[in-house]
């Protein structure tokens, strides 16, 4: 694709124009905060309920102890108290010793019951978030899968892009989820600090030191748990691939007798990617009673370090270490899923730089939009020197094509396989822009009418006809939703459709089966076409449309495609010259050029590849029209002239070096057609050669 063909669309929501292609953390970050800035109430609700979950809890647990030495008939020493925790036992103060403790037994409960509340809404608010941006991001590579140009999809596979949307984007989404997470346990983790060092620095201190093994021991589990992650990703993409091309390509493994070969490889991926996924279970799984070892060691340290620095304050040391030890033992749990959420979000890592490199759209062809409606044309279509290489590609596809279709006329293209036939055709409805020259319609560049516009006014019938898993009503009526029965079945019956579709089970209403399996080649044509009448396009691209039908099926597809492009401007791309000898122009093609052009009789008279082609598809007409075949005329040759055997001789000659010419330059892309022609050529030499012999006998 070139670069008068991309264009520099307004940067999305994500702003990924403004990201680099290497994706540093700090990147990957702004796009997942991005992502969360989407929805602001949601995340600021999150975050809220979390800041509010933690204060909860931290007071809850701070009053645990106090409610406990209260029940104990234990007296509570809080000259040592920090001022936070004065303030929250000072209103208990002035109520009757009486009611103290169902009061503070009330509180706790109250706090308890408030802090349960608060992380059921967070995480109500979190799983709301995370769907909305699966259904975001789904939605936007949606547009822009449709809106890219064919080129990124001859780059790219299908079953990448399935895993990429069904897969890497909920993933990613789960990474924002995480890392809201990460947000709500460093909060609370924050204000258990506070609440801890307010009641002794030294041994928070004390208690840091201790917990840092914790933390370097779930670092390496976090590094794991991201390398895992990405591995997964990768495997899980191939397999997706390898899936869609199985499901796909599956005549072909029936064909080749690949099942087992087939089956083999999908189960080496799927076996690779459950290990993967119970090493990243192991991995996880082992994060919480790894850190519940360390912090239950170190909660011990930290009694003995305790009963070090409290000593000889014994009643000081049964309030405020137990205070500290409740805290810090609630702190625990909040520790492990901080390293938990952590781990799941390295895991997933890998995913969002995969859906950000799958939604930027700087680094994919996307075609400029003209703002003039296309109306229909006056005069012609014109290719004015137009030349064009795909995207990669280190040679031109076409070279320097001049050409011009009249308004209501048809343009044959005929030649060998690769001579750039469907590319030239392909740049009308801009599939493909000219690398250079341009195309015009009445002498305006088609980059100058709107994409939308230009292409409604084309139908397209190729070669393997598109249908969907859908029934035959609705695959007709494609091209034009709102059409009525009667619109339907007049595109019926003019494309020799409507016996074969009205003797279906269900008549309109048959389901055909993915791509139409269900039924035959040409009836699949008929539908394409039907499709295309309903249209009622102004012009008409038919790339090979009967190549691959039998006799039969190729006379009522022919009749079809003849009511088609009856008083419509054509192009028409034919491997059976049938098809296009009243073509009033045809242009054969070689290697990216136009190497003859003319009506089908100026091309006979040139003697070049069209005379070639005709040769060789013709050479039977003869004996189709009543004449004897060489083996009669052999089998008489003592009651015939010199000069009859001679010119029978030669008229067969002509014929054989026309197919053998045909088949020496390429112009048969079909393995049986060649061998047929090249068998055919032998048994005329071998006849030849006979009647040679038999000269030589009689002179």
């Amino acid at each position: 694709m070139t670069s008068s063909s991309v264009s520099s669309p307004p940067p999305t929501n994500l702003d990924t124009k403004r990201l680099p292609n290497v994706y540093a953390p700090v990147f990957r970050d702004r796009l997942l905060f991005s992502l969360a800035r989407r929805y602001p109430v949601r995340t600021i609700l999150t975050v809220l309920m979390g800041f509010s979950g933690a204060l909860f809890n931290g007071i809850s647990t701070v009053l645990i102890v106090p409610l406990v030495l209260t029940i104990l008939d234990q007296a509570i020493d809080s000259e040592g108290f920090p001022p936070f925790l004065k303030v929250l036992l000072s209103p208990f103060d002035n109520i009757p010793e009486s009611y103290r403790l169902a009061s503070m037994t009330g509180a706790i409960l109250l706090a308890l019951g408030l802090k349960n509340l608060t992380t059921y809404l967070n995480v109500l608010m979190g799983s709301s978030l995370k769907q909305a941006i699966t259904t975001d991001l789904r939605e936007q590579s949606l547009q822009m899968l449709l809106n890219v140009d064919l080129d990124f999809y001859g780059k790219t596979g299908v079953g990448d892009i399935l895993n990429r949307i069904n897969g890497e984007v909920g993933r990613t989404a789960g990474a924002v989820q995480a890392l809201l997470r990460i947000t709500g346990h460093v909060i609370t983790i924050t204000i258990f600090l506070y609440i801890l060092l307010g009641m002794s620095a030294r041994l928070t201190l004390a208690s840091a030191v201790l917990f840092s093994i914790v933390i370097i021991i779930n670092q390496i589990f976090i590094r794991r748990s991201k390398g895992l992650g990405k591995q997964l990703s990768a495997i899980s993409r191939d397999y997706s691939s390898r899936l869609t091309e199985t499901l796909t390509g599956i005549r072909l493994i029936k064909e080749t007798v690949g099942e087992q070969r087939e089956y083999v490889t999908l189960v080496n991926f799927i076996q690779r990617r459950q290990k993967l996924d119970l090493q990243t279970q192991a991995n996880a799984a082992a994060i919480s009673p790894i850190s519940e070892m360390v912090g239950i060691t170190a909660l011990i340290g930290i009694v003995f370090i305790g009963r070090f620095l409290f000593a000889g304050e014994l009643q000081a040391l049964s309030t405020i270490l137990l205070t500290y030890l409740v805290v810090l033992f609630k702190l625990l749990p909040v520790i492990s899923q901080l390293n938990g959420a952590r781990s799941q979000f390295a895991n997933f890592s890998a995913s969002v730089d995969v859906v950000h490199h799958f939604l930027k759209r700087d680094n994919k062809p996307f075609m400029t939009n003209g703002q003039h409606l296309f109306n229909g044309f006056e005069t012609c279509i014109r290719f004015e020197k137009v030349s064009f290489a795909y995207a990669g590609a280190d040679s031109l596809s076409l070279k320097n094509i001049d050409l011009t279709l009249p308004k209501g006329k048809t343009l044959a293209l005929v030649g060998e396989s690769g001579a750039g036939k469907s590319t030239l055709a392909d740049l009308l409805p801009r599939f493909y822009d000219p690398t250079h020259g341009r195309v015009t319609i009445d002498s305006t560049d088609l980059r100058e009418f709107d994409l939308h516009s230009l292409r409604a006014a084309m139908g397209i019938v190729s070669q393997e006809a598109f249908l969907f898993n859908d029934t035959v009503r609705n695959n007709i009526a494609y091209a034009l939703p709102g059409a009525t029965d009667e619109e339907i079945i007049n595109a019926m019956r003019r494309a020799n459709a409507y016996e074969f579709i009205m003797k279906l089970p269900q008549g309109l209403e048959t389901q055909i089966g993915d791509r139409g399996v269900l039924l035959s080649g040409g009836q699949r044509q008929r539908l394409a076409i039907a499709r295309a009448l309903l249209k009622n396009a102004n012009i008409l691209i038919l790339d090979e449309a009967t190549s691959a039908l039998d006799t039969a099926s190729e006379k009522l597809v022919q009749e079809a495609i003849d009511e088609l492009s009856r008083d419509r401007t054509s192009i028409v791309i034919a491997h059976r010259l049938s098809t296009i000898r009243n073509a009033d122009q045809i242009a054969v093609m070689k290697q990216g050029q136009v190497v003859e052009l003319g009506n089908h009789d100026e091309l006979l008279a040139l003697g070049g590849y069209y005379h070639q082609l005709y040769t060789m598809q013709f050479s039977k007409r003869a004996e189709e029209d009543g004449h004897p075949s060489l083996t009669d005329q052999c089998s008489h040759m003592s009651q015939v002239t010199l000069s009859q055997a001679s010119h029978a001789i030669r008229d067969r000659l002509n014929s054989m070096i026309g197919s053998l010419g045909v088949v020496a330059d390429g112009l048969v892309d079909n393995p049986t057609e060649q061998q047929e022609m090249l068998k055919e050529a032998y048994e005329v030499a071998t006849e030849m050669l006979h009647i040679v012999e038999q000269m030589e006998r009689q002179h």
